[in-house]
């Protein structure tokens, strides 16, 4: 899965959110969010993680 980093950061600046905080409500590491936030890709499970701790579907966060 291929999360849209632009969607990514619109979600984390529209929470105020950081991407550590992300991290941490997402139970992944801060280098995975910030991996993901470079444009590389993640599995379905982690994808699924972080669209929850920011409160989307993961269907808004993937690139079209």
């Amino acid at each position: 899965m291929r999360i849209d980093r632009i969607k990514l950061v619109a979600e984390l600046a529209r929470r105020d959110m950081t991407q550590s905080k992300l991290a941490d409500l997402a139970g992944v590491s801060r280098a995975t969010v910030n991996y993901i936030k470079s444009g590389k890709s993640c599995s379905d499970e982690v994808g699924k993680k972080i669209a929850g701790a920011l409160g989307v579907p993961v269907e808004k966060l993937i690139e079209d």
